[in-house]
């Protein structure tokens, strides 16, 4: 006959001394604001088309959200990592030089190249992060602004992407036999090869790029990025291996790269390597910088401005774009932190309400004399022996 065994208590943890604060609900909560907020932009952008359609317009709105995508990714690189990367314009070359090269010499379409692009720019990212990532701040910088010079000078000299005068006749989008250029009919209304790229961009570019990196940044691994920039060693520490953390993101903004360059390939249908010079890797950090590093409205908001600026600023044709550089300044000077940091919270929105600690007793001691002179151990305070001490002082 056995014995049952008494039951021993669970252990359970104590009940928080303070009450957490319930959840904000309603329009005006900071998240579901920014949510309903991006479908309205979203939204206006899509109908755009139906009531302005002109080349020049959706020509520069097009590139304006290539130019997103492309940020995007270099937020993921130097927003969230913290990697200060002056040549990320080269993964964007890779990215359109594999794709022209497929479509114009080996007869694939844009689609079919979308693997081969990854794949490139995965091995590219992999062959300069993974003996420089060991590197920090403006040693990395220099590695990263020699590969970017690298990439544009080897497809300046190569016979493959054309040298100097690059690849043209790069064709547009197709799937399955349907090509943009064919045109589409719905409901009696007539969409061109630009009007579908502007929606393919902004559907599948934008849609995509927004949406997973702010999932990304949000995430266990978005977590990590952030900690390794903030702290490498401390984040070590804490068992997170800070140079494949950093790789990673390396590799991904990578990818995105290729992927805006393979997008700008067939905006554009030809590609030089004067289009992926130092001074575009630094509109684009410029971008991530201006916007907000790590914030994805911050950035959206850069790219547009670094983009659509010295467009709106033609009239003033010679003077642009010493009047760009001035708003720029201006910019950096009252927005030091990015016209849209990270943290950023619009005023009229709701905050949670975190509640006052309550103040604490105090706990004696034993052996411990309250009076403070008592606890010094100081001779001045006994006064046996005060009259010595003044003979001393004597």
């Amino acid at each position: 006959m056995t014995m049952a065994r008494p039951k021993t208590p669970r252990l359970q943890a104590p009940k928080p001394t303070l009450e957490r604060p319930p959840a904000i609900r309603g329009l005006l909560a900071p998240e579901r604001f920014m949510k309903v907020l991006g479908i309205v932009l979203f939204a206006a952008a899509a109908i755009l088309p139906f009531v302005t359609a002109t080349p020049y317009i959706i020509s520069i709105l097009t590139s304006a959200f290539i130019y997103i995508v492309l940020a995007m990714g270099l937020n993921v690189v130097v927003g969230y990592a913290g990697l200060l990367d002056l040549g990320y314009i080269a993964f964007m070359a890779v990215g359109a030089y594999t794709s022209g090269i497929l479509t114009t010499q080996f007869g694939l379409s844009m689609l079919e190249t979308i693997p081969f692009v990854v794949i490139a720019c995965i091995l590219a990212g992999v062959i300069i992060g993974g003996p420089t990532l060991r590197l920090r701040s403006d040693y990395l910088a220099i590695v990263t602004l020699g590969f970017g010079e690298i990439i544009r000078i080897t497809a300046n000299n190569l016979q493959i992407t054309g040298g100097p005068s690059g690849i043209h006749g790069i064709p547009t989008w197709s799937f399955f036999g349907w090509s943009f250029s064919d045109g589409l009919d719905i409901l009696g209304i007539h969409f061109n090869a630009k009007v579908l790229f502007y929606y393919f961009v902004l559907f599948v570019g934008i849609g995509v790029a927004v949406v997973a990196v702010s999932r990304l940044g949000r995430g266990k691994l978005g977590r990590a990025w952030k900690s390794v920039r903030d702290d490498e060693d401390v984040s070590e520490a804490m068992g997170i291996n800070g140079y494949a953390t950093k790789l990673l993101a390396y590799i991904i903004g990578a990818v995105w790269g290729g992927f805006a360059g393979t997008l700008m390939a067939g905006h554009l249908s030809a590609i030089a390597p004067n289009s992926f010079e130092f001074l575009y890797s630094a509109l684009v950090l410029m971008a991530v910088v201006l916007g907000g590093m790590g914030s994805t409205p911050g950035v959206i908001i850069g790219a547009l401005f670094v983009s659509l600026a010295p467009e709106f600023l033609r009239e003033f044709s010679e003077w642009r774009f010493l009047l760009f550089g001035v708003l720029l300044v201006v910019a950096m000077i009252f927005r030091p932190r990015g016209i849209w940091p990270a943290n950023a919270v619009l005023p009229f929105l709701k905050k949670r309400q975190i509640p006052e600690v309550p103040p604490t007793e105090s706990v004696g001691v034993v052996g411990v004399v309250e009076n403070a002179s008592d606890t010094t151990g100081s001779p001045a305070s006994d006064p046996a022996t005060a009259p010595n001490d003044e003979e001393g002082r004597r």
